[in-house]
């Protein structure tokens, strides 16, 4: 009878080992998906230079970053500063630069096509040394 015993008790174990070992595998699997829900988006801020010298040049640059994953974009045309808080998976920070002077004003890295630049209003040519008064 002990040997049967045994058997029994072997044949249990077995199956409560499986049982721990499924049971083990869901929770992680809830664990990992419900981390991957739960976790926002990475935000992140970058600050470079764009050339531009009144009110109209800033909502220029500010709405050309007007996009799905920029969160704020402010520029500050009196220290030529704009910063950019963005979802870092959605975006590359050149990418900043190519959207700002595809509407016409030059950053640190990028200069903006001269026709492009061209077409701006003329108190908004900061390479003529326009200076604005509104």
């Amino acid at each position: 009878m002990p040997l049967n015993k045994n058997l029994l008790n072997l044949k249990k174990r077995k199956k409560m080992k499986k049982i721990i070992q499924t049971t083990s595998l869901a929770l992680f699997t809830i664990i990992l998906m419900t981390g991957m829900a739960i976790n926002p988006p990475k935000k992140t801020t970058y600050s470079f230079k764009v050339f531009g010298v009144c009110e109209m040049c800033k909502e220029r640059i500010e709405n050309a970053l007007d996009r799905k994953g920029i969160y704020k974009a402010i520029y500050d045309f009196k220290s030529e500063q704009l910063t950019v808080t963005y979802n870092a998976a959605l975006f590359k920070q050149e990418q900043f630069h190519n959207m700002v002077a595809m509407v016409g004003h030059d950053t640190e890295d990028v200069k903006a096509d001269n026709v492009v630049y061209s077409n701006l209003p003329d108190c908004c040519k900061y390479r003529d040394g326009a200076k604005c008064d509104h």
